[in-house]
């Protein structure tokens, strides 16, 4: 069993890992040169744990290799990109282009999986045409399933062996061939279904967690308003057996629930109203976060701002669709000096600083936009040296805002802070 999987990313390259460690050939491919590279000098180009141990045992046992372009195998798993355009719809180019890679590859018996998030029926409406270029009858010849990843940046490695699955295939005979492959490495539940299906599915799950958190930040704007302390009210109100609020924060990042409820908000307009709104309340949130900044330093002269954190969530190093980032470009549009420090992420912006201490000296105001762990155990004596005011917003509730006021630190957090109309 040859396995070709076509994108290299955050889940296509743990993906063909797994494949690898399971006694599996893998031909991995991405058209980036420089992954490439990376790969076959065993170095990584993304942050997971565990992923490098993964990449040199592939390696080793030589049953991986990396290039550019595809090989002949006999399934072919497309793992690519699907963004969002600027008109809020999903841009499909990356797996149109993955599905042309692979045709003149294709032979009889061939199964096609397509693992990226996409709107429904893109395997019936978009996948299908382009592989009945070929002399091979689909459905018959070919084989073709969806199988949505379901994990989590951080917790990767173990999600993608121990979530439950769902693949849904154009047939049975589709759905039953992705069992059979996944079955290598999978110990969750596989729940068997349609492609169609299988793809809300996907939609569903991160849109409902898009909807939660909507309602978080909702209700942290009403707490900033009310003086409430709002982290404590979900706290308690999730003690009721069948409610489980998410927390807020300064916007939702990521690949997936900052971008897949548009997918149904655009192929059902008529349908979606709260899904709209609720991307809309999410979107809306970096911006609220500089409102608030306003006013906390609305006294100081010419205030230079202290952003903690890069990445959309804690501990990694994924800056895709991130809020930290749209914060970051408010504020220098608004004029404030802005220094920026992230443990995992390397950006090549002026802003950023490699060294906390260079990021805190002679700061206003310290902004916490990523709940990483290495924030929580911040030293303040140290910090409170350097810093030029004791300013902290916190929007991710990670600071020991006991150890802060202790050293001097006015301590403010998004969802208890004094907001002015």
């Amino acid at each position: 069993m040859k396995v070709c999987i076509l994108g290299l990313g955050y889940i296509g390259l743990p993906t063909a890992l797994m494949f690898a460690n399971h006694e599996t050939e893998v031909h991995g491919v991405d058209v980036n040169p420089t992954i490439i590279k990376k790969l076959n000098q065993k170095e990584l180009h993304i942050y997971e744990p565990g992923l490098i141990e993964l990449l040199n045992q592939a390696i080793e046992t030589k049953l991986i290799t990396f290039s550019t372009t595809p090989v002949h195998s006999d399934a072919f798993i497309i793992s690519v990109p699907t963004p969002v355009t600027e008109n809020k719809c999903a841009d499909l180019k990356f797996v149109v282009k993955a599905i042309e890679m692979i045709l003149p590859f294709l032979k009889k018996g061939n199964l096609i999986v397509l693992e990226s998030t996409v709107p429904p029926k893109t395997v019936v409406q978009t996948i299908l045409p382009l592989l009945e270029r070929t002399n091979l009858e689909v459905g018959k010849d070919l084989f073709v399933s969806y199988s949505p990843e379901r994990v989590l940046p951080g917790n990767l490695i173990n999600e993608i062996i121990n979530n439950d699955r769902i693949i849904g295939g154009i047939n049975s005979e589709s759905t039953q061939l992705a069992v059979n492959l996944y079955k290598r490495f999978v110990k969750g539940t596989i729940h068997e279904t349609d492609s169609t299906t299988a793809e809300m599915v996907k939609l569903i799950e991160n849109t409902y967690r898009d909807i939660n958190i909507a309602f978080a930040n909702e209700l942290a704007q009403i707490g900033d308003t009310f003086n409430i302390n709002i982290w404590h009210a979900i706290e308690l109100a999730n003690n009721h057996p069948r409610v489980n609020i998410h927390t807020p924060g300064p916007g939702v990042g990521g690949h997936c629930i900052a971008v897949d409820p548009w997918f149904i908000a655009n192929e059902f307009p008529d349908h979606s109203d709260l899904i709209k709104l609720s991307r809309i309340k999410n979107e809306s949130m970096p911006l609220y976060v500089v409102k608030t900044i306003k006013n906390l330093l609305e006294t100081i002269q010419n205030p230079v701002i202290t952003i903690l954190g890069l990445s959309y969530k804690g501990n990694i190093d994924d800056t895709r669709e991130s809020p930290s980032l749209e914060v970051l470009s408010q504020l220098k549009k608004e004029n404030y000096k802005v220094k920026a420090y992230d443990p995992y992420v390397n950006l090549d912006l002026p802003e950023v600083c490699k060294e906390l201490e260079d990021a805190v000296k002679d700061t206003d105001c310290i902004l916490v936009l990523t709940n990483h762990d290495n924030f929580s155990q911040l030293d303040f004596e140290k910090i409170s040296k350097i810093v030029r005011r004791k300013v902290i917003f916190d929007t991710r509730n990670v600071i020991n805002s006991t150890n802060a006021e202790k050293f001097g630190f006015s301590y403010n957090l998004l969802g208890n802070a004094i907001q002015k109309n």
